[in-house]
This record gives C-alpha cells, structure tokens and sequence, in this order.
C-alpha cells in the first residue's frame, strides 16, 4: 500500500517471538482515524503499514523471557508498553512514559518487505507480532468487540476525562466533537460523578448518542454561539473542564472559551501537522487555569484496562454501545467511509 491507496489483504509471515515479544491471534479489531492517518500518510511515510490497533484477541506465544502473560491468555493490545527505566517511570508516572517498547523483529510481506504496524500492533490481521508489555490480561468472558476498542479511541476518551482532566464529583463538563473519542469523553465524565455535561457537535445523530451515554445537555454547534450556550448552561462562567474531542484550532477556541476561569481544558482530538492554533497571550494569562494535552488519555493499561473490563461486565460502562457495526476483514475499505460520513462511532474487524 501507497499513500492514500485503498487498503489490500494480502498475505504476511508473522515470525515466532522472541526476546520480550508475543504472537497474538486476533479476534476483533476496531477501524480507527489513526488507521486512516497512516494510509494518507498524515502519520510517516514508513510505507507499507499494516494497519489496526484497536485489538483485542488471544496469546499464542511468547518469547523466552516473557513472564507477564502466557499463551492462552485473553488480552486486550496497547501502544504504550512502559519502560520502567526512562525519567518518568522512575518518577512514578509511568503513564507518561514516552520510551514504550514496540517488537524488535518485523513482520513482512510474503517477499520479504518489512511492514510498519500501526502504533507498533498491526492487527488488521489474523495474528500480529507485538511486545509482551503491549499486552494486558483481562477478565476472559469480557466481549473482545467491546473491550478491544480500549486498546486506543475509547480509552483516550475515558481518560482525557478521568484522568487528564481530573474531573471531579459535580464538575460541569463540555465536550467538543461527540465521536467515538467524545462519546467515551462523555462516558469517563458520568464515571468520574459530573454533575452537568455538556455535549457539542454539528451532528444531531451523535448528539442523540451522547445523550444515551450520559450527556445532560446537547448544543449543536451550527445554530448559535457555543461558547455563550455553554456559559448560559453553567451558571454563566463556563464549564470547569473543557474536553476538545476534535483535533481543530477552531473547535480548541471555542473550548478554551467555555470554560471558568482557573478551568481546565484538555486536548485529545488529534490535530494534522499543518494547524497553527493562534492565541492572545493575554487571553491565557489573564483566565488562569490548565491546558493539558492527552496522549491516550493519560492511561496505563496494566492499571487501567483491568479496571474497565469490570466496570464493563458489571453494566456500569456501555461499550458495547460503541460497536456500530461488526465486519470483515475485507470491508474495511468501506468503513473508512463510513466512519468518514460520521455514519458510525466505530466498525470493528471480527477475525
């Protein structure tokens, strides 16, 4: 594949594990933006990619020295295998490590060329070669569509609110753009005990969708002043934490805006390398607060995967709500376009 190619299924050699990797057979894997990123090559030009990373599936081997999951192992695939030895592991805040470990051997092509998995998984794919930390175990009887959809959007939304924005009990909560990312927004703000939450997006039908995950309030954004809609929702001062789920300089005005003064307003949408978000310095001074990006809402999946799996299973986090449709392998070509019209808030591969 080619930038902007349609994707190909194609046959790959996936190599035995070795030192500190893993082979996992996949079940189901979710069709993300990230997937259409790398294919318009908005990420690198490491071409040929082997997409998907929203995964879920079933360890079928381990390296020799891999301790932390064996074969037979239910677990769902992340991009953020700590080091455990850069600055911020060794501070205690591992989740914002920014040296994870990827599989050292490559997968290829049947004639040898090497591929580029997606966020270091690759599993468009009936297995994937992946490092043994990208794996986390979690309860078995969990639904793979659902629960592999943490392995990046529903995740990155949970903790853009849970973790990044620090939501508290009775916070006011905005959320800006109510995808996939959004909607899981809107979600981690009802688990966190929000008392009012603010839903924004052009779309009535994903308005409607953030209602069914707890959204209190909807605004579409193209009938009025969305900042002035927030303020009027809030007692006039803006929401305590803002949660841009877009990834547009527009959209993070707006957010930056809404919000109280001292507020907090998170980024999580993913911007393109060519956007120049433009701010008066004053206008940051003068209002206080935090702005704090969120890279895979802040999570770390060894602590937070578990936990959610359970939540999930005991009826308090709707992800099965968040599976659109299942398809096939050789259909996700289509999705794409279908998550491009806004049509689903995510397809998921079964294998």
């Amino acid at each position: 594949m080619a930038k902007g190619e349609p994707v190909q299924t194609v046959d790959i050699i996936v190599p035995d594990p070795g030192p500190g990797e893993a082979v996992v057979a996949i079940q189901s894997c979710g069709v993300c933006h990230t997937d259409l990123h790398y294919r318009e090559g908005g990420i690198n030009d490491d071409f040929p990619f082997l997409l998907g990373h929203e995964a879920a599936g079933i360890v079928e081997a381990v390296g020799p020295d891999v301790t932390s999951v064996a074969p037979g192992d239910f677990v769902v695939l992340n991009w953020r295998a700590v080091c455990g030895e850069c600055r911020s592991c060794l501070n205690g805040t591992p989740q914002y490590c920014f040296s994870t470990f990827n599989a050292t051997q490559k997968m290829t092509l049947v004639d040898g060329t090497e591929l580029s998995p997606a966020l270091g998984i690759g599993a468009f794919a009936e297995k994937t070669l992946v490092a043994a930390g990208q794996c986390t175990k979690v309860d078995p009887s969990a639904r793979p569509e659902a629960v592999g959809l943490l392995g990046c959007g529903v995740m990155a939304g949970l903790g853009a609110a849970m973790h990044t924005g620090e939501v508290g009990m009775g916070d006011s909560v905005a959320v800006f753009g109510c995808g996939g990312v959004g909607c899981a927004a809107v979600a981690g703000s009802v688990l966190a005990g929000a008392g009012t939450i603010i839903a924004i997006d052009l779309d009535d039908r994903k308005l409607e969708l953030a209602r069914q995950f707890g959204a209190t309030h909807t605004i579409n954004a193209s009938e009025g002043d969305v900042v002035e809609a927030v303020r009027a929702l809030t007692g006039g001062n803006g929401a305590d934490v803002c949660i841009e789920a877009v990834g547009n300089p527009a959209v993070f005005l707006q957010a930056f805006y809404a919000r109280d003064l001292a507020g907090t307003v998170v980024l999580v949408g993913v911007p393109t390398p060519d956007m120049v978000l433009e701010l008066p310095m004053i206008e940051l001074f003068g209002r206080g607060g935090r702005i704090k990006p969120s890279w895979y809402g802040d999570c770390l999946p060894s602590r937070d995967f578990p936990d959610l799996v359970d939540l999930y299973l005991q009826g308090r986090l709707d992800l099965d709500r968040f599976v659109t449709e299942t398809i096939d392998l050789d259909a996700v070509e289509a999705a794409f376009e279908r998550m491009h019209g806004g049509d689903v808030l995510r397809s998921v591969v079964v294998l």
